[in-house]
């Protein structure tokens, strides 16, 4: 599961009985080594789809951790690419090993619920967070994702078709989320981390509720399951005009 660069076992138990913020401050050096980071193929494939939604001018990785994600930013964007984060471990591994080329990038250490931006970005991309967030955080973070874009902005995130009942990495991920509820109600401070707490439908309604016009398209890279629907999708939310 992970390289030899990786974490041992003994720093992953430490980092899952910290605060998500300790935890993930204490990964940093290695995280880059572990399957926690975002696939090259996740990340090409979203850049291709956002260059057929733009141009972008501005845009900002919601929880950017080391920085994959501005990878795509700096492809799809002419002006400025930002990543944002509350991990300043990650922030610095990020900082260490900047994307190449592109237009000019910097970091900012805030926390998603409450950030520090007015309507500045044209595009705002989140790769792999949403398990960070309780499904009472959605609207929050909804809304401050609608606040830090203009009228006409995007908000992209990819999200993977949920496995099946009978899949062994339904009861994986089920065995998981029970496992973090249980260390959670034992151990302070909480890390939350869970892969199931978020529901497809939840997201959808509380962006939209937001003030999001919200669309899904189909990754074709990841192709699709044996019903015919695709394996993985692209929410995009457009900003309407107008605030909330």
């Amino acid at each position: 599961m992970f390289s030899p660069e990786g974490p041992t076992l003994r720093e992953l138990a430490v980092q899952a009985l910290s605060s998500v913020e300790r935890g993930y401050d204490l990964l940093a050096p290695k995280f880059d080594h572990t399957p926690f980071r975002t696939p090259p193929s996740v990340l090409d494939a979203v850049g291709a789809a956002l260059e057929r939604l733009g141009p972008f001018d501005d845009g900002l990785d919601l929880c950017c951790g080391t920085g994959a994600g501005l990878d795509v930013l700096t492809r799809v964007c002419r002006r400025t690419a930002t990543g944002v984060d509350f991990s300043a471990g990650m922030l610095a591994v990020a900082r260490r090993h900047p994307p190449g080329g592109g237009c000019p990038v910097s970091w900012v250490r805030a926390d998603a619920r409450a950030l520090p931006f007015t309507a500045a970005f044209d595009l705002v991309v989140s790769f792999g967070a949403l398990g960070h967030f309780l499904p009472a955080e959605l609207p929050v973070l909804a809304r401050q994702v609608h606040a830090v874009l203009r009228p006409g902005g995007v908000f992209a995130l990819p999200v993977g078709a949920p496995p099946r009942p009978t899949s062994a990495a339904f009861w994986a991920l089920l065995g998981f989320d029970a496992v973090m509820r249980m260390r959670n109600a034992v151990w302070k401070p909480p890390f939350v981390m869970y892969y199931r707490a978020i529901r497809f439908g939840a997201l959808l309604r509380e962006l939209r509720r937001a003030g999001f016009d919200v669309e899904l398209h189909a990754l074709p890279e990841f192709g699709r399951r044996a019903d015919g629907s695709p394996r993985a999708r692209l929410i995009t939310a457009r900003r309407t005009g107008g605030d909330t």
